[in-house]
Order: C-alpha cells, then structure tokens, then sequence
C-alpha cells in the first residue's frame, strides 16, 4: 500500500447492532446510567429473575432522568413525579389519576448477557438478533484468569478502532511496558471480510525483546518468540490473540503450543456520544491462574496502558477539532486494517440510515 491522504468523515454510528453496555457486574438493583450512540439509557435487573433490564432514561413527563428515580420490585419509579414504569418501558401508575394516558411508555432496548458482558440493541428491535452477538468465550471460562476495567474516552470512537488495529504504535507510546523496537519493525498481514464485518491483523516476531508486561507475568527472561492476531468484530468487539514464548520454541506440527504463554487482550468499544467512547478492556491468561501478584501486576500495567491511549486519543480529538475544514490525513502500510474498519463502519452506518420513501409514480 502506498501512502494515501484522507480525513476522517463526520461521526456516523451503526445503530443496527449489538454494543456493550456493561459488565454483568455493574448491572444489579442499583440504577445505572449510560449514554449510548447519543441516547440515555437506565439499566437495572428483575428482583427474582436478575435479567438485565434496559430503558429510555428520560420520563415520558418532564424528561427527568429516570436513572434518578429508584425501584419498586421490578418497576422503575421517576424521581420527580412518580410515574411508574414497568420493565417494558409501560407507564403503569401516574400522579393524581387513574387513567394512564395511552402514550405514556419509554423505549425498552433488547439486551443480551453474554461471555460476561451486557449487549444492548440500539437500533429496529424487530432487527435484533440474539445469535448475532459476537463471541468472547475465554470471559467466562474458569481456564482463563481475567482481569478488567473500563475508562471513558473524550474522542469519536472510530480513533480508539484506529488505535487498536495499529499496534505500531505500542513502540513508542508504550515502550517499557508492552513495546519494543520490533512491533514498529515487523509488517503486519492483513485480512478483511467486508460482509462478515471483520478486520484480521497479524504481526508475528520470531526474535523480539521481552516487554515487562510478559517478563514480570510470566518470568522469561531474554527474548521471545511473540505472535499478535488480531480479530475485530465491527463495530463493536476486538480481540487480541496474544501469544509468547522464549526465542526458538515452536508450535508442534499439529499446529498446538504447550509451551507457550497465552493472552486474550479483549476490548468493546462503545460510542456514548459524537465525541465520547467506552472503552472496555480486558486481560485474560491461561497460565499462574492462583498468583495473586500477577493479577494484580496485569490489571494495574495494563491499566496504565489504556490511559495512556485515552490520553493520546483525548489531545488527538482536541487537535482534530482545531484542524481546518478538508485537511488531509496521509495513511501508510500499517493503516491497512483501521482503514478496512472505517469502511466498513461506514458501511454499516449507511444501512441503518431511514431510506426515503418512493416518489409516486406520475400519473398518466
């Protein structure tokens, strides 16, 4: 790929799909409140079943947030004047009256609980298609010690999708933590299914420096073998599939690796609003599942990991914002696979865009 200029278009969300709300659990009796491709919504769970419930966050009265009302049982009381919802947005009580006008409901969001994390449907709910839900496994198997946070990005949510297919960039914005020389060195391969929605990069470095990330969790010293595969789901999951190993140790014939370290590098990138991301992260590993230490040591490097992307992401929007009217990017060999994601989020932008209605044929 030769280099390409280019800028990034208007925020434009695909509403006909699945996104991460939250983690199973941040959602419990106690109202949660989060702001989804622009629209407010209120989050709590059933007092006997403990399904995941979501609504509209503003009363059908005044607009007041319902995220400030409290629960009655399974029923979402505003905070202002009392009006009573149930768990399928309908208003079943009102102040001073019988009668419920007819009108009085908020919209209830198709949610899904999966893998550890709660899915919402923000789009055409007859559209909503529970299998469609992308899959991240290794969250809720035992074989796999996890670890997780989430952190609120102030940037359109397509430069978080940029930053994670380019891991060029660990080199030097992570370097003596997860970078080294060689993930800026070695080109990546990169593949894309337009129709499935999915972007593949891989880098894999046979002779690499061992970052402190793996040097510390693992205990190997000199270098490694270190192979990144990563899969994105648009517009929603990414996945890392991390592999290392001391220099020289190979896969067997049959394609297995018992000697070598794994690591699931998990993220969900969810946009709040034009220019507000959740960026949900996650590291799971196959191996010291009991060492507390290395636990700990994961969560918290890789804590100061993210800020430092939300960091970067934040002064890179503030810069944006300041930039003239049709400035021009310039993309090279390592922007192949962001590119490929803004193509297709762009794609899927477009189809869940109301299409305008026929003209009337003339008439003879």
């Amino acid at each position: 790929m030769t280099g390409t200029t280019g800028q990034i278009s208007r925020t434009a969300f695909a509403r006909n799909q699945w996104y991460v709300a939250a983690y199973g659990r941040e959602i419990g009796r106690e109202l949660l409140a989060r702001t989804i491709l622009n629209e407010p919504i209120v989050f709590y769970r059933t007092q006997d079943g403990g399904e995941a419930v979501a609504l509209a966050d503003r009363c059908v009265h005044r607009r007041y947030p319902l995220s400030a009302g409290r629960l009655d049982g399974d029923t979402l009381v505003c905070g202002y004047h009392g009006f009573t919802y149930d768990t399928t947005g309908t208003c079943v009580s009102v102040p001073g009256q019988k009668r419920v006008p007819r009108t009085a409901r908020v919209r209830s969001y198709p949610v899904v609980e999966q893998d550890s994390l709660v899915w919402v449907w923000i789009g055409d709910p007859e559209s909503a298609d529970p299998d469609a839900v992308p899959r991240a496994a290794h969250l809720a198997d035992p074989a796999w010690r996890t670890v997780g946070g989430m952190e609120t990005v102030e940037c359109d949510y397509r430069l978080l999708v940029d930053n994670l297919l380019d891991l060029s960039h660990e080199t030097y914005l992570h370097g003596g933590y997860i970078g080294t020389p060689e993930v800026a060195e070695t080109p990546i391969v990169t593949e894309v299914d337009e129709g499935a929605g999915t972007v593949r990069v891989s880098r894999h470095m046979d002779d690499a420096a061992c970052p402190p990330f793996y040097a510390r969790s693992t205990g190997i010293e000199g270098r490694i073998t270190r192979w990144q595969d990563i899969e994105y789901h648009a517009p929603c999951l990414y996945l890392l599939h991390s592999r290392i190993a001391p220099r020289g140790v190979l896969p067997e014939p049959d394609g297995s690796d018992p000697n070598a370290f794994h690591v699931e590098i998990t993220y969900a990138v969810t946009p709040s609003t034009d220019r507000r991301v959740y960026d949900f992260w996650c590291v799971s590993r196959d191996f010291a599942q009991d060492d507390e230490d290395v636990t700990a040591f994961l969560h918290d490097l890789n804590h100061t990991v993210v800020m430092q992307d939300v960091d970067a992401l934040d002064l890179l929007q503030r810069s944006l914002d300041t930039e003239p009217e049709g400035y021009q990017e310039l993309s090279i060999n390592i922007d192949t696979g962001g590119l490929a994601a803004r193509r297709i989020l762009t794609r899927l932008a477009a189809e869940g865009e109301p299409q305008p209605a026929h003209a009337p044929a003339a008439a003879r």
